[in-house]
């Protein structure tokens, strides 16, 4: 080699060595060095391997890292480490756990920086058997006492769940930290452990720890996560008054809580104090303020909040639409989104759900279906969460099609057997008449909880099997499942529907002797209504008379409509006269009582009803239903004159009565509660929403074509 190239390679390999040497080396120079490594046929030196290593992982690269690894015919120890830190750093949790199953084929003993790293490993992945073997071997190696591989274990029993586990090794560390003591303290918290959590945090000084910022943010937010909300709120006013002062993460941990208590006056002080401590730009504060308006009901206070963001963060858009959705300002939600929407701003998958929820929670079950379908143009993808806030709006609506594709969907994406989502096809079938699909969903559910149970003991309810629904509700206790109040008011409500009063009252009176719960206004709705199905209107207004608590319309409403079936006029009036004092903006109950008065020929007494509604601007609802026809969801109003195909539909029902009749087949007009003439009764009967949607749909489907509607 001339003295030219000498030097030009002395220099070539300076460079070389400068970049392995910096930490801040680009993967193109990276990839140039270890390429100028190869040549020269220095691969083998553990210091240059150690190096590309620990360079290739900081890029992500773990690929090549493994390469590099794979090239060395006796790697050691450090080398080993190297890559499992930072595999386990950047959160390649499994990726840290083969590097490390395969240092252990290879004869290499862990050491005190490898062990964390795998435990690390462990907790991230919630691998606890895993764990627990990692744990066996750094026992049989003797570092089961360092500080270190204790507080990573203790950080790893309590990721999964096993907090005793978690105290049993902290109580081995002869001097615990303030890390591993906090992050127990916090565990317990969560787990909803309140003395134990309490107790540990107090003796956190006796054990020379003081807690620090994160020791009182574990526990706002474990306490709050498990629904603790008194405490939650108690511990971060306890914080301020012991003088630490609440940072961004004690506020937004601390204000969910204050919201869920629905205690504005408290939201209103620790906005004061945000305001004051400069803190409301951050953007989880401002969500979370926005949260807890929201939950208080104060909706003007939610869009000021909003308003006043110096940036436009994803976050607290989806805290003001679920904010909105809360307080059922559907539209106002709407907007709001198409509003966020077009002003660019990406929205997420949570955006997307948020709005969907909203609107099937809320009567748009249309616009539900539509925002699932511009979701998916927009190539956000739905989770297990999105599923089953669309699939009611499937229900609600009979749209079957649409409730088959998300099914189909929820399967290719692998969430089919989440037991949410299972729960949501189980009662989306049954709203759709096809209790069999629904019956076929549950049997597949490889795991289940009391969700699945209730549901599909509501979908037989529903259905009138009341056999059916009383089988599950005890083939479910042999399954080792305790009933709830909803598991109650589905198998009550089955008796209703089937007018089996002895069992009724059966599992009414073993709610409470037998199961410690007490029944509900939902209970006492479904007694009064079987009741009052049967005939026995005295004995339901005896049962409402005695309820232990004032009341609601449903419990009333149950009565005026049993009084309306059996044309009861006194007991009528009475429970009338409770709802237009609790719902005075119901016309239904109006129009309930003008036809129990109809039905008793009081034609007076109807128009006076009438003329009440007249006055106060109230009008009948009209009837709705709904038909799905070649995958859209069309809607029929009675009455409706608009409709481009309402003169063939017409048409087609004149045509269809005049079969019916010389069938022999003929209307029934006693049902028509007017006071007009037997022509214009069988007119009205003819005018029925779900009569226009049968039509529609024959005109609209070819022999053999499958629909469905509602």
């Amino acid at each position: 080699m001339t003295r030219q190239a000498l030097h030009q390679f002395n220099n070539f390999h300076h460079t070389i060595l400068n970049i392995l040497n910096s930490t801040a080396a680009s993967l193109s120079q990276t990839r140039q060095a270890h390429a100028h490594i190869l040549k020269t046929g220095l691969s083998n030196d553990s210091h240059l391997v150690t190096k590309f290593l620990s360079l290739y992982a900081n890029h992500l690269c773990f690929a090549d890292a493994t390469l590099v690894l794979d090239s060395v015919p006796e790697p050691n120890l450090f080398s080993f480490s190297t890559l499992i830190y930072a595999s386990s750093k950047h959160n390649r949790f499994n990726h840290a756990l083969r590097i490390f199953s395969r240092m252990l084929s290879q004869g290499l003993v862990p050491d005190s920086h490898v062990v964390p790293s795998v435990v690390k490993a462990c907790a991230g992945l919630a691998a606890l058997r895993t764990g627990q073997q990692v744990h066996g071997i750094a026992s049989v190696s003797g570092l089961a006492s360092d500080s270190f591989v204790q507080s990573s274990l203790v950080h790893m029993y309590i990721k999964c769940d096993k907090i005793r586990v978690a105290h049993k090794v902290l109580d081995t560390m002869p001097q615990p930290d303030v890390v591993a003591l906090s992050a127990l303290v916090a565990g317990y918290a969560r787990q909803g452990c309140v003395d134990e959590a309490k107790e540990l945090f107090d003796e956190m000084g006796d054990v020379g720890v003081e807690p620090n910022l994160v020791s009182w943010n574990g526990m706002i937010a474990g306490f709050n996560h498990s629904g603790l909300y008194s405490e939650a709120v108690l511990m971060l006013q306890k914080m301020h008054l012991r003088g630490f002062q609440p940072d961004e993460t004690s506020i937004s941990s601390g204000l969910p809580a204050v919201g869920d208590l629905e205690d504005l006056e408290m939201g209103v002080q620790i906005h004061g104090y945000v305001i004051k401590h400069g803190i409301g730009s951050d953007k989880y504060v401002v969500s979370a303020l926005i949260d807890m308006y929201g939950k208080c009901a104060c909706t003007s206070e939610m869009s000021q909040v909003f308003d006043d963001m110096n940036q436009m963060d994803i976050g607290a858009c989806n805290a003001l639409i679920a904010g909105l959705s809360r307080n059922c300002l559907t539209e106002n939600a709407l907007r709001v989104f198409r509003q966020i929407e077009g002003q660019g701003v990406e929205l997420n998958v949570m955006s997307w759900t948020s709005m969907i929820a909203c609107c099937s929670q809320n009567g748009k079950d249309i616009e539900a279906l539509e925002l699932f379908r511009e979701m998916q143009i927009a190539g956000v993808k739905p989770n297990s969460v999105t599923i089953p806030c669309l699939l009611p709006a499937c229900g609600n609506i009979a749209a079957l099609m649409h409730g088959k594709a998300a099914h189909c969907f929820s399967l290719r994406r692998e969430i089919s057997n989440d037991v949410y989502v299972g729960s949501a096809l189980i009662d989306m079938y049954a709203k759709c008449g096809r209790i069999q699909a629904s019956q076929h969903c549950f049997d597949g559910m490889p795991t289940r909880n009391l969700v699945c149970w209730n549901a599909i003991m509501g979908g037989y309810a529903m259905h009138g099997k009341a056999k059916e629904a009383m089988d599950i509700f005890h083939l479910m206790q042999r399954s080792g499942y305790k009933p709830d109040f909803v598991s109650f008011t589905c198998v009550l409500s089955a008796c209703s529907q089937s007018g089996l009063i002895e069992e009724g009252w059966y599992y009414f009176n073993s709610m409470s002797g037998e199961h410690g719960i007490e029944a509900r206004v939902e209970h006492y709705a479904c007694m009064v209504t079987l009741l009052g199905r049967a005939g026995k209107l005295e004995e339901a207004y005896s049962m409402i008379r005695k309820m232990p608590f004032k009341p609601d319309a449903c419990v009333w409403g149950a009565l005026l409509s049993s009084c309306r079936v059996h044309s009861n006029v006194s007991l009528g009036e009475a429970a009338a006269k409770k709802l237009f004092e609790l719902e005075p903006k119901n016309p239904g109950n109006y129009i309930l009582l003008s036809n129990i008065y109809a039905s008793k020929r009081m034609w007076n007494e109807v128009d006076r009803v009438r003329d009440t509604m007249k006055s106060m601007g109230l009008r009948k609802n009209p009837g709705c239903s709904w038909i799905e026809v070649k995958r859209k969801v069309h809607m029929l109003l009675a009455g409706d004159k608009a409709h481009p195909q309402m003169a063939q539909i017409i048409e087609k029902l004149d045509k269809l009565s005049m079969e019916m009749k010389k069938l022999g087949f003929f209307p029934i007009t006693n049902y028509v509660l007017q006071d007009v003439e037997e022509q214009d009764k069988e007119q009205i009967l003819c005018g029925h929403s779900e009569k226009l949607a049968v039509v529609f749909g024959i005109l609209n489907t070819h022999q053999g074509f499958s629909s469905s509607s509602n």
